[in-house]
């Protein structure tokens, strides 16, 4: 007899042993349910978060910018912004590299724009980033200026 109480124990054990498909089905609906719920809170921080990173890397370019003006006694020529990272002919007093890592692309993957002199900053220059939509103008562009809006 006791060999017969000790295989009903395993057999209960085995069924008890596993989930069943309403269990499991269960579990997904919940967690489906959460991420209906998450996801889209965090959808835009994504956004964000790559419009914080250019804000971070125009500011890190205007102090390469300012250091390689510091001297040399001017900034470099519109659209070079490789003069801060390789020196330039005529500039015995470059004390470079401004940048460590080469000119960074914004977040979405584009050159950010350098003029010197600059339209909104005439005695300096202007650094930008089209922003999200990749298009100039618009709400969702990145500056060094103060806009007047």
């Amino acid at each position: 007899m006791k060999t017969n109480g000790t295989h009903l124990s395993r057999q209960n054990s085995r069924r008890r042993g596993g989930f069943t498909l309403v269990e499991m089905l269960l579990v997904l609906v919940i967690l489906a349910v959460l991420a209906a719920v998450v996801v889209p809170r965090f959808a835009g921080r994504s956004k964000q978060a790559k419009v914080t990173a250019a804000e971070a890397e125009i500011s890190a370019l205007e102090t390469a910018l300012d250091s390689f003006e510091v001297d040399n006694g001017y900034f470099p020529k519109s659209g070079n912004l490789e003069s801060l990272v390789a020196q330039p002919n005529n500039t015995p007093n470059w004390r470079g590299p401004y940048i460590k890592r080469g000119v960074p692309q914004d977040p979405w993957g584009k050159d950010y724009l350098y003029e010197c002199p600059g339209r909104h900053n005439v005695n300096g220059y202007d650094l930008s980033s089209f922003g999200p939509d990749g298009q100039a103008g618009g709400d969702d562009d990145i500056v060094n200026w103060i806009s007047s809006k």
